[in-house]
């Protein structure tokens, strides 16, 4: 009795710590003043942030943009590649599988030196396309991982049916293969996407002028002081977590039925 009630003080501890912050956060971007002394309830910031903050909505669009379409890449290759190393055999298989741990343990600071060197090296311009590269490169490992645990629960003599049946490969991976392990993807694709849109060290490395995404603009307007506006902003990122949290859920759910 007395391990439960410790290990649920701390448990409420560390809830305590990481959603306080986010309360104070959210009261004071409601703050009518600049400082942290509390000036009276206003929705000056958020007005400010909708109407007068264009860069910051040029970030975020880059910073959406190259999520989704290095989320999809990612996912796409990581699952085929998942499925390969899976129930494929194939000489240096599993030097190949240890190989794909490195990049989920290499720091991001040494992921991005390396690829800027490469860049550098073979005079590729930074730009959008280098932090599409950089993202889905360190994406792909995550994906990778997310769908062989999905696979080493399926059942492969359900392939093996389909293929008794008269199903072609690809017949057996769109209509057996894909379906059964669809949730699993959906993770991967929101694990990369959510990777890459918060990523601030490898893209720091890898953009180029005039292609800030959203964690690069609030670094470089904190270097100024903590703006208003960034709590407001940090509101409406959270807000957005939730409804794409609570959606994915609701449709992961579906699909297991």
């Amino acid at each position: 009795m007395n391990k439960r009630r410790t290990s649920l003080f701390f448990f409420i501890l560390s809830m305590l710590f990481f959603y306080i912050p986010l309360v104070i956060l959210i009261v004071y971007s409601f703050n009518n003043g600049k400082s942290m002394v509390w000036k009276g309830f206003s929705l000056r910031w958020y007005k400010e942030l909708f109407m007068y903050s264009d860069n910051i909505w040029k970030a975020f669009r880059y910073s959406v943009v190259i999520a989704i379409i290095s989320g999809l890449t990612s996912t796409i290759i990581g699952t085929l590649g998942a499925i390969g190393l899976q129930w494929y055999d194939f000489k240096g298989k599993k030097y190949l599988q240890t190989l794909t741990y490195i990049p989920l343990v290499i720091p991001e600071i040494i992921l991005g030196v390396s690829l800027l060197i490469l860049f550098a090296t073979i005079k590729f311009e930074l730009g959008l396309t280098t932090i599409f590269i950089a993202h889905t490169t360190f994406n792909i490992p995550f994906v990778l991982f997310i769908i062989l645990s999905r696979l080493e629960e399926f059942d492969y003599s359900i392939v093996e049916a389909a293929y008794d049946l008269g199903a072609t490969e690809w017949q057996a991976l769109t209509k057996v293969i894909i379906p059964a392990i669809l949730p699993g993807i959906i993770s991967g694709f929101l694990i990369a996407v959510t990777l890459s849109f918060d990523d601030f060290v490898t893209t720091f490395f890898v953009a180029g002028p005039g292609s800030s995404t959203l964690p690069l603009r609030i670094y470089s307007m904190i270097r100024l002081g903590v703006s208003p506006v960034i709590n407001a902003l940090s509101v409406l990122l959270i807000g957005i977590s939730i409804i794409l949290t609570l959606s994915t859920k609701s449709l992961q759910k579906y699909l297991i039925k």
